[in-house]
């Protein structure tokens, strides 16, 4: 599938992630003998949120494949929630874009890595 915009590619991506994570919060619960728990996925994209939420069909989103509108029935049956999350707080980007050092550092130590150098 060839994504058209930025918000097509998240679409896709969170449809993606929730087909995984649903899959994930039911085998949990199947191993603990309890109810799978709605999960979460931050999203820094706001049309595919909204896209996710109510899938109307136009001309910028009538040619996404059937297939990844799944993440729209998990919104609506409270398996998926989505959160907005802003692009400067999005931990992904530290490894996919190249980032300033300041960012850079920022991130890097949000996910627990510390600077091997300064360790020595």
């Amino acid at each position: 599938m060839v994504a058209l915009s930025s918000y097509e590619v998240e679409y896709i991506a969170t449809s993606t992630a929730a087909c995984q994570g649903v899959w994930l919060a039911h085998l949990l619960a199947e191993l603990m003998g309890e109810e799978a728990s709605t999960i979460a996925l931050k999203i820094d994209i706001q049309s595919a949120i909204a896209l996710s939420k109510n899938p109307v069909f136009h001309n910028r989103s009538k040619h996404i494949d059937v297939r990844f509108h799944y993440i729209h029935e998990c919104v609506e049956e409270n398996r998926v929630q989505l959160q907005s999350i802003g692009m400067m707080e999005q931990l992904a980007d530290i490894l996919t874009k190249a980032l300033g050092r300041e960012h850079f550092c920022e991130l890097r130590s949000r996910l627990g890595l510390s600077d091997v150098q300064k360790a020595h």
